[in-house]
């Protein structure tokens, strides 16, 4: 069985269209190739491994130390003043002015402490209580509990 012209011209063109893509993928392989070795020859590969190996150990040692670091920034962010409330009052019906405060500063974990500071023209009285889980072993004002809500809320 003998092929046609018309087949063998088909034949023709789709084995050169072959040919071509291999051409194109050869060539982007070396191009590859190349920047893999950098422009080096292929003996050089071993001397190529050991480079990537050691950036690769380099990094791995760079991430260990920014793990620590970051774990170290969020044990001491959770201890640090983060939440806070303010309440301005007046402790005297006799003395004008709300120059009173009480202000609570906890941290993530809700401990921390609430200020308080009584203020009247003879004398300023300053307290401080800690407060361990948003509460106090003391007795606490209202203002105080205002702050710690404010604070917490």
């Amino acid at each position: 069985m003998l092929i046609s012209e018309k087949m063998a011209i088909y034949a023709i063109l789709a084995s050169g269209a072959l040919a071509l893509i291999a051409i194109a993928w050869l060539i982007a392989f070396e191009i590859r190739l190349y920047r893999l070795f950098r422009g080096r020859r292929a003996k050089d590969l071993e001397d190529v491994l050991k480079e990537v190996q050691r950036e690769i150990r380099h990094f791995s040692e760079k991430g260990s130390e920014i793990d620590a670091t970051f774990e170290n920034v969020e044990k001491r962010l959770r201890r640090s003043a983060q939440n806070m409330g303010l309440v301005r009052f007046n402790p005297y019906s006799d003395a004008g002015g709300n120059q009173s405060f009480s202000l609570a500063v906890l941290d993530q974990d809700r401990n921390g402490f609430v200020l308080t500071n009584l203020y009247n023209r003879e004398a300023s009285r300053v307290y401080a209580k800690p407060i361990t889980g948003g509460e106090s072993q003391h007795q606490l004002s209202e203002e105080e509990k205002e702050a710690i809500a404010k604070a917490l809320g």
